[in-house]
């Protein structure tokens, strides 16, 4: 079976839960229990012990459940990195990311990236994920289930909840708009994840009609968009969802976004060696970010043998840097992270399709 139907009621929040026992002659309360026993990451109905057997026997013979299978695990020697591969059934794997830094003095952080759609199909050239296409869209149950694995990672591992959530994985989310939606509601909920709307980060490479839907929802959801060039004709090249909506019509959506939101931007810009990450490229940079709610997140891309892209050096990274600072554009360079484990989205899973 493909267990995308499996995990089909993780997607579902307290409402619908309750609309659905009382559609198999059950309670409306007991959709209240049995949200809670999802929101924990149980797929055994015989541990939902607070339902009766009769309960559990009838909702076991409708909604079947089980999480996807993890296939493959790997963690960083630093232990700051974790990856793993979740197989949904029918030829479905996707990433999960754990990112973990613990502090001595404050809160430790714990950031989940996660994946919206098995593959994808923007195409963008320097992207391990792209390289296979896409397979189908991810539903809101697999895009929750991935944060219930990640819950359960750190259970085992005795370390505290996820506290971070970013849609950065595998897939394009607005590409899959009302399934992401859906996830995030859950995910957002008091009694399931309570993981708070401004410690989630959405990212996308440009859809501007969705980034426009998206600041009409009224949340206060973080906004990130991969931008990686500051001209239309090289941004068309790395990122051909620029050819529909080139960086005019982008950056109005986005405008728009800060506008109903009061959100301000990150602007994700991987550096590739000789491609975009010369002083006339910061400066290009600079001038289109001027007088934006803006902050560029410099990324030191994991090199990707089948892309043919090479990451820009450190120095070059650092000069960058410099460059949009000198220009009062907030920057940070992100730090690098599972560079030992195929750190970059997609790489794991494609290397386990070709074993």
């Amino acid at each position: 079976m493909d267990n995308g139907r499996l995990c089909l009621l993780f997607g579902a929040d307290e409402a619908e839960l309750r609309q659905l026992c009382q559609k198999v002659g059950l309670p409306a309360y007991k959709g209240g229990i049995l949200f809670k026993w999802l929101q924990a990451g149980e797929a055994d109905y015989n541990q939902m012990t607070n339902l009766s057997k009769a309960e559990r026997d009838l909702l076991a013979a409708r909604y079947p459940l089980a999480l996807p299978a993890v296939r493959q695990e790997q963690q960083s020697a630093d232990g700051s990195t974790a990856k793993l591969l979740l197989d949904f059934g029918g030829g479905v794997m996707v990433e999960l990311v754990l990112m973990l830094y613990q502090r001595s003095h404050s809160r430790s952080r714990h950031t989940l990236c996660i994946s919206t759609q098995a593959g994808c199909a923007m195409g963008c050239a320097f992207c391990a994920t792209g390289l296979s296409g896409l397979l189908r869209n991810l539903s809101a149950g697999e895009i929750v289930a991935q944060v219930l694995c990640g819950q359960l990672w750190l259970r085992r591992h005795n370390l505290g909840p996820v506290t971070n959530l970013v849609l950065m994985g595998m897939g394009e989310p607005f590409a899959n708009y009302e399934q992401v939606c859906q996830a995030l509601r859950v995910l957002n909920a008091t009694a399931g994840q309570n993981i708070g709307q401004r410690r989630i980060t959405v990212s996308t490479c440009g859809l501007a009609p969705q980034i426009r839907r998206f600041a009409d929802e009224g949340w206060e959801i973080n906004l990130a968009i991969s931008l990686h060039a500051p001209q239309d004709e090289l941004r068309s090249r790395l990122l051909p969802v620029n050819r529909r909506y080139p960086l005019a019509e982008l950056l109005a959506a986005c405008d728009y976004y800060t506008e109903k939101t009061h959100r301000r931007i990150s602007y994700e810009y991987a550096l590739l060696r000789g491609v975009n990450d010369g002083p006339e490229q910061a400066a290009a940079l600079a001038r289109l970010l001027a007088g934006r709610l803006a902050h560029v997140n410099l990324i030191p891309v994991n090199f990707v043998a089948e892309t043919g892209f090479w990451p820009s050096s450190d120095e070059t990274l650092n000069q960058f840097a410099a460059a949009l600072q000198s220009q009062g554009v907030e920057t940070t360079v992100r730090e690098k992270r599972g560079l030992d484990i195929d750190g970059a989205c997609g790489q794991l899973r494609r290397r386990q399709s070709e074993s």
